[in-house]
């Protein structure tokens, strides 16, 4: 069955797509396109063609998947496109839901357009190291200018019905279902004399065009590891300058470059990869996920106070409850400051602060959780704190209620336990600020029940984050990872590396702060701790120099930041260096028989750091703590600042091979020695490499 039909009833043809569940554009729904296309041209008796969907949403984008087959052509597209624009007769298309990517360029490139009353219309490809490939960097800035058109393909950033009435992207917003709205607007358009409008014949409105375009090339060009933002602005330039075939020519040309490009790769890899991590083998979709209609939170710290807001975000009544009365106020006077800072810049109304506040009951009694239908232990990082808490709460919760752990690397297992009741335990890691980063490590339980891991994910969503699933490990995915990035960071500390060394190697990767800055940010007591509590639980290998410098730091009083002193000396946020913190690993080195040397160079840093690093990863995904690699990216790139332009460790390592990723590891083995297995490679990479196979085998397989 096809998924367009072209019919006609009083006088008017109609081309409907409905292609569920998003009517993303493919090239089965091109082929449709284009015959029904042809049926509405063969009847000369009809003065008027409406294009409209079926479904939540008009057309929402491409189907990037086909962006990977060799026989997919944007030209073909084109050549559509051209075709509806070249229509004698007028055309209109009515929009709905989200109208993106190939669907605005759809719209575009009909005559007339009408939405429905909360639409949302973008051209969000930059998101993808792309550009709108279908005309889109031709036919909006000859419609809106180069200030509105660059906004929207530099950002990404779809714009409401409204705006988009009052730029002019469409014609018309109003109320009703979409059929209705476009034969309204049709026959009001018959009536009055309508005729076709082509935006490839129009030129540009009055505007700074040469100001706008200057001001968005100097600022592409900061970001050349975007190399899209640049070819955006250069074909928005075309638009205005040049004719619309010339235009064309110099979109195609930039689109069919950025396409197989590196970054592009990496962004449409970590796109999928998203989409997948909601996905979780062997939980069926006839599981059905529990109602949580208020959440409380126990603990009003800052972790605590941020998981707050996500749910009041959402609109979920939430209990915040603390034992000590200035931390409950602290708390509730962090959450305060920050909506009112926010309705200061303009981020939300004083009336939606307000609505979100009375959404929020504090409490100095836990039992004040009791009807709460999710509640989070959000109390410091330590085993037997954490286990008298969920004592505690699997006696105050209500039965069903699901009992989460905010931890960042304790034994899920043994806290679940401790509750009496495992089955309605689950692991929901936030990063901090928890009300800003997107990621959630939700982690399963050996006895975690199927409907309450399905609830939490689901819930992720409804408050903006991204979920990836982990098993129960010291640390789970992304701070076990972490741990022995840490841990070569500091070997190379005691070995004569400076922190600025260590962190500018990383940095030109693409990472936002190295270790020792990332560090010094988040508290060198902060990390301390977490090694002492994995020493508690028998998890340090019998090293005496691991993780020496932190610990000695931790000692020392530097706690980074917060005292002004850590790796780095600060003035406010500015990291300066510091020769008391390399005497403090030069003692550290004579004292555990680490020579210093010279030559570390930034090469060995990013192999010591970032291999080690996926060399783990493979060991995580062969224990079955992680279902897929791209999890692992997922995890990078939304928690921890890894460059979504190089689509996350994993999809890095498979971009410089994996056998040259264990060659390396086995020549730091040799180097260096390996008497605690440092540099033991993990049997899954060892395979993979042998084999020239890359992590997806493993989904195949």
């Amino acid at each position: 069955m096809s998924n367009v039909t072209f019919h006609s009833a009083d006088g008017i043809g109609r081309i409907c797509i409905s292609h569920p569940p998003l009517n993303l554009f493919s090239h089965s729904l091109l082929t449709g396109l284009s015959a029904a296309l042809a049926q509405f041209e063969a009847d000369a008796s009809l003065p008027l063609l409406l294009i409209y969907c079926e479904g939540q949403s008009f057309v929402a984008g491409a189907e990037i998947a086909e962006f990977n087959n060799p026989a997919f052509s944007a030209e073909a597209i084109n050549v559509l496109l051209n075709r509806i624009e070249a229509q004698t007769r007028p055309v209109v298309v009515a929009l709905h839901g989200t109208v993106l990517g190939a669907g605005m360029e759809l719209a575009l490139a009909c005559h007339y357009r009408v939405a429905q009353k909360g639409s949302k219309l973008g051209l969000p490809e930059v998101k993808l190291g792309i550009l709108p490939g279908a005309g889109g960097t031709q036919r909006l800035p000859r419609l809106v200018g180069a200030s509105l058109a660059l906004d929207m393909m530099l950002s990404g950033r779809p714009v409401p019905a409204q705006e988009a009435l009052a730029s002019g992207i469409v014609d018309a917003v109003e109320e009703g279902e979409p059929l209705a709205l476009g034969l309204a607007f049709g026959r009001q358009l018959l009536a009055s004399g309508g005729q076709p409008r082509r935006l490839s014949a129009q030129t540009a409105p009055p505007g700074e065009h040469s100001q706008a375009i200057a001001s968005a090339l100097e600022a592409a060009r900061k970001s050349p590891q975007y190399p899209a933002k640049e070819a955006i602005v250069h074909c928005v330039q075309q638009a205005l300058t040049a004719d619309f075939a010339s235009g064309a020519r110099a979109e195609a040309e930039a689109f069919n470059r950025l396409l197989p490009s590196a970054q592009s790769r990496a962004l449409r890899h970590l796109f999928f990869a998203q989409r997948r991590s909601r996905k979780i083998p062997g939980l069926e979709r006839q599981v059905p996920a529990g109602k949580i209609e208020q959440v409380g939170i126990l603990g009003a710290g800052t972790m605590g106070s941020g998981i707050a807001m996500c749910f009041l975000n959402a609109g979920i009544r939430t209990v915040l409850a603390d034992a000590a009365p200035a931390g409950l106020e602290r708390g509730l006077q962090l959450i305060r400051s920050t909506y009112e800072a926010q309705v200061a810049k303009g981020r939300m109304g004083a009336e939606q602060a307000s609505a979100r506040l009375a959404l929020l009951t504090t409490s100095l009694d836990d039992q004040a959780l009791a009807p709460c239908d999710l509640v989070i232990e959000a109390v410091f990082e330590d085993m037997s704190l954490k286990l008298q808490v969920c004592r505690r709460l699997g006696e105050v919760c209500k039965p069903g209620a699901i009992i989460a752990s905010n931890t960042s690397t304790l034994d899920v297992d043994a806290l679940a336990q401790a509750t009496g009741r495992p089955a309605d335990v689950v692991g929901m890691h936030f990063f901090s600020p928890a009300n800003i980063m997107r990621l959630l490590e939700v982690v399963r339980g050996a006895q975690t029940a199927p409907q309450v891991l399905k609830t939490v994910i689901d819930l992720a969503g409804k408050i903006g984050k991204t979920p990836v699933v982990s098993g129960v490990c010291f640390g789970f995915i992304g701070n076990r990872m972490a741990e022995v990035y840490l841990r070569e960071a500091e070997f190379l500390l005691m070995e004569g590396a400076t922190p600025a060394q260590i962190d500018e190697a990383v940095q030109a990767l693409g990472l936002a702060m190295g270790p020792c800055r990332m560090l010094d940010m988040a508290g060198l007591d902060v990390g301390a701790k977490t090694v002492i509590e994995c020493e508690k639980a028998g998890g340090l290998p019998p090293d005496a120099s691991y993780r020496a410098v932190v610990r000695k730091m931790f000692e020392l009083g530097r706690f980074g930041q917060k005292t002004s002193l850590g790796y780095y000396r600060y003035e406010g946020r500015q990291a300066l260096p510091d020769p008391e913190a390399g005497r403090i690993a030069a003692e550290l080195a004579q004292a555990h028989g680490i020579a210093q040397r010279s030559d570390i160079a930034a090469q060995e840093i990013v192999e010591r750091l970032l291999y080690s690093m996926v060399n783990e990863g493979c060991k995580i995904l062969d224990e079955g703590i992680a279902y897929r690699a791209s999890d692992i990216d997922v995890v990078w790139a939304a928690g921890y600042g890894f460059p979504d332009f190089r689509g996350g460790p994993m999809f890095m390592a498979e971009e410089i091979g994996l056998a040259q990723i264990v060659e390396r590891l086995e020549h730091q083995a040799t180097t260096r020695g390996n008497r605690y297995g440092y540099w033991t490679v993990s049997p899954l990479l060892q395979r993979l490499a042998a084999q020239r196979q890359g992590f997806d085998s493993l989904q195949a397989a």
